[in-house]
């Protein structure tokens, strides 16, 4: 079974060179407060949508994060390329300010069968460039915190897209999919993440979960919901692994600095 590796190295000031070739970003803001650290993701990004209401907060919170330089500059810098969704949260003057600098934007309000994020994902997927599409991986800032029930559909389209690469941020923690197709190995950033973790089922029960570098790891263990899941762990080591019969929910805290 083939390994697969990854790393918050992202919520780093500089990201090492040796992550730099490894995977392309993609940047997509929903509707929730900004993360303290989503410039940092805006500069690692090579693409950046705003879903629907996503772009409000851009707009309005953006400028907080940067309290002595002039407001215009900052919406200026940070521009999405994409808007996209069902046009229902976005604020018409923050839509025409822009689009007015060259924002594109994507109107799918027929579609109400899927959440705005799900139409980001999609344009992304879709999207025609030279980048390996094998190698993107979306960062979603404000996907954690709000209505239970937007959490849920966050954590649904991971499962509905499961050969992407999503990682779901807050300002206090991350989440993304351990696909049971491959094995796992979590290179852990502890000057930004951690101590605490976890390794929750997702879609069906696990029958055999087996961890390292776990204070308390598995060991061929079964997790179900109505069981045992993996909560309020915490990574001893600086590497992780995961092996798993059933696709896994990773998550870990986030520092505050």
């Amino acid at each position: 079974m083939e390994l697969m590796s990854h790393s918050s190295a992202f919520l780093l000031p500089t990201i090492p060179p040796d992550h730099r070739p490894s995977l392309t970003y993609a940047l997509v803001v929903l509707n929730q407060r900004l993360p303290r650290f989503t410039p940092l993701l805006w500069d690692c990004a090579h693409l950046h949508l705003c879903a629907d209401g996503g772009a409000n907060r851009v707009y309005d919170e953006m400028p907080l994060l940067f309290p002595d330089e002039d407001p215009s500059d900052v919406r200026s810098r940070y521009k999405p390329e994409v808007i996209k969704g069902d046009m229902d949260s976005v604020r018409k003057d923050v839509l025409d300010f822009y689009a007015n600098l060259g924002t594109k934007v994507v109107d799918e309000s027929q579609d109400q069968d899927t959440t705005d994020l799900h139409k980001c994902i999609e344009y992304i997927r879709d999207f025609k460039s030279d980048i390996d599409k094998s190698k993107i991986c979306i960062l979603v800032a404000g996907a954690l915190g709000g209505r239970f029930d937007h959490e849920i559909g966050n954590i649904n389209v991971l499962c509905r897209f499961s050969s992407m690469r999503i990682i779901l941020l807050s300002d206090d923690c991350l989440i993304h999919l351990l696909p049971r197709t491959h094995h796992h190995e979590i290179h852990i950033q502890p000057s930004v993440e951690g101590p605490h973790c976890g390794l929750v089922p997702i879609g069906m029960p696990s029958r055999s979960t087996t961890t390292t570098g776990l204070q308390w790891d598995l060991d061929k263990t079964e997790m179900s919901f109505g069981g045992l899941i993996s909560t309020s762990n915490i990574v001893k080591e600086e590497k992780i692994t995961v092996r798993s019969d059933s696709d896994l929910l990773w998550t870990i805290s986030i520092k505050k600095q």
